[in-house]
């Protein structure tokens, strides 16, 4: 469903499509505008000259040179918006996916297309290579659909290959209750189809209660520059990004690549060291990729993190935040209520464990970012085997795991 839209743009709104229309979607374009000028308004109302003098490019002089043109966009854009057939979001509204305001270069203005609440429940990313093996499309399928099963929102890019088979996977629930948990993230135009035969599956995921996205301006084609900008925004809305099947030269190392940069945990799945289709996850699993063969080691692994950072989704810093009644719900209740709470049901709040006494100086000099073994052997001064010895212990009391080579609390 089309969230509720307000019949009209504000002039600030207007101001921001319009500059996104004449610099082409060019975010350092826009952020130098808006910087320079101060805000939208006073970018757009300023002369060519004095977009020429910040060094703009001479094809966005070119569109500032044709005001009426650029009007003529806004009023189809503004009609497209009232007739109900896509959203937009802009990154000051309160409904802007609060996660992505995390990233480096987050997009001024999103459209949509669905369920509006999904941008703001705790997502995952599948991503992987367009011509997956069969074993690899099944992986895949499988585990998108217990991840929604848990609670959790599937995101991808609505690619052939592992992307369908992620969002197939996210909508293939026979609870109603569960139904529609899936993101698309598109490389084109919110109103460009591409693949062109995955015409049904966008449809699916709309009318099954998912949403649709684009930061790129309407009838925008494919192209090869657009598509690591969709990726960016995958591991910027999610919490984490599995990869599934890739080649050493997929797209989804991108994705999976700004996952790390971003400081989230990136999985990848193994195959048989002669599948050439699984060279990319074999890579990133030398590269410091947590292993996995199950769904469930995802939400353990990502609960853990979000037990340790309860301002998630949050526009308020998490030591400003009040309590509120969504705090004493059931975890189902809090799954249901995503504007209180993006978390699912799968995480669960549990006390600070106590390590043995003769383990506690090993378990102190660890945190939840990891450090590695020759780390902890400078910070303990104990000899190797014995180090190794006490961190046996820990991870067989389920204090700590070991992820990369690095151990961890949990």
């Amino acid at each position: 469903m089309m969230t509720a839209v307000t019949p009209s743009l504000s002039d600030e709104q207007r101001a921001i499509v319009a500059l996104w229309y004449e610099v082409n979607a060019s975010l350092s374009a826009y952020h130098k505008l808006t910087t320079s000028f101060g805000s939208a308004q006073m970018a757009w109302t300023a002369t060519v000259e004095a977009w020429r003098q910040l060094g703009i490019h001479y094809t966005h002089l070119k569109r500032h040179e044709q005001p009426a043109q650029t009007r003529a966009n806004i009023d189809k854009i503004q009609q497209a918006r009232v007739e109900g057939r896509y959203g937009l979001l802009f990154a000051d509204q309160a409904d802007y996916p609060a996660q992505l305001l995390q990233i480096y270069d987050p997009p001024p203005v999103l459209f949509y297309r669905g369920n509006l609440s999904r941008l703001h429940q705790a997502q995952i990313a599948i991503v992987g290579s367009r011509k997956p093996t069969a074993h690899a499309q099944k992986i895949t399928f499988d585990m998108a659909q217990y991840l929604a099963q848990a609670g959790y929102i599937v995101t991808s890019g609505l690619a052939m290959g592992v992307d369908k088979r992620a969002h197939l996977g996210a909508l293939a629930q026979t609870d109603l209750a569960h139904q529609g948990r899936t993101i698309g993230v598109m490389g084109t135009g919110i109103d460009v189809n591409y693949p062109n035969h995955h015409d049904q599956l966008f449809s699916q995921i709309i009318e099954q209660g998912g949403c649709i996205i684009s930061e790129l301006l309407p009838h925008t084609p494919p192209h090869k520059h657009t598509f690591p900008r969709r990726n960016r925004l995958v591991a910027g809305l999610s919490l984490a990004t599995i990869v599934t099947e890739a080649t050493i030269q997929s797209g989804s190392l991108i994705t999976a690549r700004l996952t790390s940069e971003q400081g989230k945990q990136v999985f990848a799945v193994p195959s048989h060291i002669d599948n050439s289709n699984a060279e990319g996850c074999h890579h990133l699993i030398r590269e410091g990729a947590t292993l996995i063969y199950h769904p469930q080691q995802v939400i353990e692994d990502v609960s853990s993190q979000l037990s340790h950072q309860k301002g998630f989704g949050s526009r308020v810093p998490p030591n400003k935040r009040t309590p509120s009644d969504n705090d004493n719900a059931t975890p189902s209740a809090q799954v249901a209520n995503t504007a209180e709470s993006p978390l699912p049901s799968a995480i669960a709040h549990h006390p600070d464990p106590v390590a043995p006494k003769h383990l506690q100086p090993v378990y102190e000099q660890l945190d939840w970012h990891g450090q590695d073994l020759d780390a902890l052997l400078l910070a303990t001064t104990l000899e190797a085997p014995v180090l190794i010895g006490q961190l046996m212990e820990l991870e067989l009391l389920g204090l700590i795991s070991v992820q990369g080579g690095r151990y961890l609390r949990v």
